[in-house]
């Protein structure tokens, strides 16, 4: 077995990519993990998931206020990991979006690097982010002057990567336009596929209630104002999982069937998804999204937006619907839509199997070992 380093862009919350970190680790359990910094207090109980691991820090951790800073001090990010001393491993697999992990240099003779790539850094190339940064003059006009010297950056560091891996087609696209370089697709793994298939083999039912359900951050460029606002407007019960700076304008919008579940624990999540009349998906340029995929193993349907990965994870009118354009009108439609149609449980549970943790695990261990 080649000796490997994992390279993570940094570890101050639980989304989709640190899922897909878990995976590699498990994959490779013996790899110490390099991250630009580490924040144990915005992680909470999620530390728990990495706390006995190796795991190192570049020098970004000894900035002081590195973890409020980090968004602006990501100018420093590609030389922190390219700095970082890999020489003694064979194969270095980076997991990169935003943070320029992917700058991590396989400096071993015949060592090799694949970035496993979530997306180009969305804030970069005009897509969607966290925040309204452009809503303001004085962050607008400092953000542009450091992302376009961070394009530079983030090009030259892309060149310096062996083999590009895609979690998506969308991805793999982004890819191609704005590094020039080939990638080869596999999907991220959802282990909420595996514990609907093991729970649906002994039970053999899906229990549908009643209730429409939005799960992801509250945050600008998921889009959770569209799914309130459109429950609210049609009296629909709405429950929603997941925190962020949205909140509190959301409950203030929000009618008396909309309900606020904040963070929940993974049982609870599976619950939720598994009694679900459909999953509200309002998310702009998606990269992947593993979300849909959740809701989907568990035969939940999923109304979409028309944009990023779910275009190509969900098959619209049989495991979901989609609609075309972001806003409050055009999710009402299509809901009207959805309510005419009779989706098949498991039928859309059949298509989430090709996510499982399985799948992913083979997919790159042919490619990283052979």
């Amino acid at each position: 077995m080649p000796k490997i380093a994992l390279i993570h862009d940094y570890l101050r919350e639980y989304g989709g990519a640190e899922r897909v970190l878990e995976e590699l680790h498990q994959l490779f359990p013996d790899a110490p993990v390099y991250t630009a910094f580490v924040d144990k207090q915005s992680l909470g109980n999620n530390w728990q998931r990495f706390s006995d691991w190796e795991i190192h820090e570049t020098f970004l951790s000894k900035i002081p206020l590195i973890k409020k800073t980090f968004s602006p001090l990501r100018v420093l990010a590609a030389r922190a990991f390219a700095k970082l001393d890999l020489s003694e491993f064979d194969i270095v697999l980076s997991s990169s979006n935003a943070y320029m992990a992917k700058a991590a240099r396989a400096s071993k003779d015949n060592a090799k690097h694949f970035c496993y790539c979530h997306t180009p850094p969305r804030v970069l190339y005009g897509y969607t982010a966290k925040s309204h940064w452009r809503d303001r003059a004085i962050t607008r006009f400092f953000g542009e002057l450091i992302n376009h010297y961070m394009r530079f950056v983030d090009f030259k560091s892309a060149q310096q990567v062996g083999v590009f891996i895609a979690n998506s087609k969308e991805t793999q696209s982004r890819i191609k336009k704005f590094y020039h370089r080939q990638s080869e697709v596999i999907y991220p793994p959802v282990k909420m596929v595996d514990v609907a298939r093991d729970y649906l083999l002994e039970h053999k039912n899906f229990h549908k209630e009643g209730y429409y359900l939005y799960v992801n951050r509250l945050a600008w460029a998921k889009h959770p104002e569209i799914a309130v606002q459109a429950a609210t407007d049609l009296n629909l019960a709405l429950k929603v999982v997941g925190e962020g700076d949205m909140l509190p304008s959301l409950k203030k919008m929000a009618g008396a069937s909309v309900e606020f579940l904040g963070a929940v624990d993974d049982q609870s999540l599976a619950e939720l998804y598994r009694g679900a009349k459909a999953l509200i998906y309002p998310v702009e340029d998606e990269d992947f999204g593993m979300v849909p995929i959740e809701a989907m193993a568990w035969g939940t349907p999923v109304i979409a937006h028309f944009s990023g990965g779910p275009k190509e994870t969900i098959i619209n009118a049989k495991t979901g619907l989609f609609f075309n354009d972001l806003n409050v009108e055009a999710l009402k439609q299509s809901i009207f839509d959805f309510e005419k149609i009779e989706f098949n449980a498991q039928e859309i549970h059949r298509a989430s199997l090709i996510y499982s943790p399985a799948v992913f695990g083979k997919k790159i261990k042919d490619l990283i070992l052979t």
